[in-house]
């Protein structure tokens, strides 16, 4: 199991089933009962899944009498979220330069020599 925080929480959230009980628990708290009805598994599977979040630190547990109802704690994303914005760039920077180079290419004359590969552009 990964120990430093992004591994953490990009492990937890490579389930589905992890990603589904995130996105009940975005609308507010919820009990392990309430959290586990959607799904087809046991309660100690459920419970295994909510320790992995628990663990990456993407949910916390309340006390109300009995009941421990889980909460969203959202603050672990915000890094992940932070590590793939400088991938979303350069995705933009790549496709930005993809689109000028077919414009160029659309608005040559025909018959004009055509450059067999785009240019490299300056970011």
């Amino acid at each position: 199991m990964p120990s430093d925080a992004l591994s953490m929480t990009f492990a937890a959230l490579a389930d589905p089933t992890r990603r589904a009980i995130l996105a009940r628990l975005s609308s507010g708290a919820a009990t392990v009962s309430e959290l586990a009805e959607p799904f087809d598994m046991s309660m100690p599977a459920v419970s295994k899944h909510l320790k992995v979040l628990e663990r990456a630190g993407l949910i916390g547990r309340g006390r109300e009498a009995q009941w421990r109802p889980c909460r969203l704690e959202a603050e672990p994303m915000k890094e992940a979220v932070d590590w793939l914005e400088t991938y979303r760039r350069f995705w933009e920077d790549s496709l930005d330069n993809l689109d000028a180079y077919l414009k160029e290419l659309q608005t040559a004359a025909p018959g004009d020599e055509k450059p067999a590969v785009a240019p490299k552009r300056k970011r």
